[in-house]
């Protein structure tokens, strides 16, 4: 179920007696689902804006949202939340990490900015949340005005996202990032950042196969290491206990090249357990299982040409890169809640791995048509509770030295 989240928040003063407010609406009819107001005493605008954003995302979850579209007059939760800002203030990092726990728990969130005259439901309650923290008699609210404008409202070109001041709507959409949502917006810096806290993720793809080898689409078919792949994998543990020496988990696609690779892996770093997971199992190529890339470009033209354009297509009775992405965010976001602070293992798949690096890299979906991962191929990310990330190595193949590759 899809819902839209208005929230507000503010001070009398800056600090002050403060409160804040949020509405979950139906967005095909703009029916409100839920409302939340509450003063929470002396506090910062920006604390208050920050808070109406927890308490709507909890009503949402409450009422069983799986996706919600926020709204909110505050540039900087916005752009905070979408990664583009830095959170400097140190109060507000512990809110956005709250806030972007909770949105862990949907499949999809997207944040837009909206003028203050479109918010006037969430700023009103706020509003009345900030008499009872001044102590003040509470007012009636003026019906405010429909969400419907505000839920219609056309997203801007990518080129032009930033919010601006004018009276019309500027919605700014982010999917929010797997790495972000596991402690607020990823922070802008220069400074090398500490790996005392930081769960890392040593991303491998599976070694190499003999439809590899020939150049073809190889997806959900079950599809054996070569002797070529076999030796491959055991290099990479060997590289793989060169950056880290205890390694806490693998996890993996279940398909035998992965779980053959994570378990050769798993040899040569200590043991530490391996379990398969659904999630990161490579994209379903459809008709084009099994067929070279130049066979697929003769017999689908037309089919191809569009699915390199959008990750919303699919190869025939295939499945969507977006599709792809949904199920992918689902388990790094698992894995960053089970192993904070931790060393994992992940070994996946061209499509699922990419997925990964264009999201810790904050790029875009060209990404997935430019970057190259070799068999047994290692990337290491970096992740920090406030949300910070870094993506430490990309298709580290030092490892292969000596062996063949495709």
């Amino acid at each position: 179920m899809k819902v839209i989240v208005e929230a507000d928040g503010g001070a009398r003063g800056n600090p002050g007696p403060a409160g804040y407010g949020a509405v979950v609406l139906d967005p095909a009819t703009s029916q409100v689902l839920a409302e939340r107001g509450e003063a929470i005493g002396v506090a910062t605008n920006n604390v208050a804006e920050y808070q109406g954003l927890i308490a709507g995302l909890r009503a949402a979850a409450e009422i069983g949202a799986t996706s919600v579209d926020v709204r909110m007059d505050s540039k900087l939760v916005v752009e905070q939340m979408c990664g583009r800002w830095q959170i400097k203030n140190p109060g507000l990092r512990p809110l956005a990490a709250q806030a972007a726990k909770l949105v862990r728990e949907f499949d999809a969130v997207t944040f837009g900015w909206i003028p203050r005259e479109k918010n006037k439901r969430a700023d009103a309650l706020a509003n009345q949340a900030m008499d009872r923290a001044a102590g003040k008699p509470a007012k009636s609210a003026k019906p405010a005005k429909s969400a419907a404008s505000a839920a219609s409202a056309t997203p801007v070109p990518a080129a032009s996202r930033a919010p601006t001041d004018t009276a019309t709507t500027a919605v700014v959409e982010a999917q929010p990032s797997m790495f972000a949502a596991s402690g607020g917006a990823p922070a802008a810096s220069w400074e090398p950042p500490s790996t005392a806290s930081a769960t890392r993720l040593i991303l491998v793809r599976h070694g190499e196969t003999g439809l590899n080898k020939q150049s073809r689409y190889s997806g959900r078919g079950d599809v054996p290491l070569s002797e070529q792949g076999a030796a491959q994998a055991a290099a990479a543990a060997a590289r793989i206990a060169m950056i880290r020496s205890k390694i806490d988990a693998i996890v993996c696609s279940p398909l035998s090249r992965c779980v053959d690779t994570a378990r050769a892996i798993a040899a040569g770093v200590g043991d530490p357990p391996v379990r398969p997971d659904d999630d990161l199992i490579e994209c379903d190529f459809g008709e084009w299982e099994g067929h070279t890339f130049a066979e697929v470009r003769e017999r689908w033209p037309a089919e191809l040409t569009a699915w390199l354009a959008s990750t919303q297509l699919a190869p025939p009775g295939g499945e969507s890169f977006a599709q792809v992405s949904t199920r992918v965010r689902r388990s790094v976001r698992g894995l960053l809640a089970t192993y904070t602070g931790q060393t994992v293992v992940v070994v996946s798949h061209v499509s699922p791995l990419k997925i990964m690096l264009r999201d810790a890299l904050g790029a875009g979906d060209v990404l997935l048509h430019r970057l190259y991962l070799d068999p047994t191929g290692i990337s290491v990310i970096d992740t920090w509770p406030d949300g910070g990330v870094a993506v430490r190595t990309v298709n580290d193949t030092a490892h292969l030295a000596g062996i063949a590759t495709p």
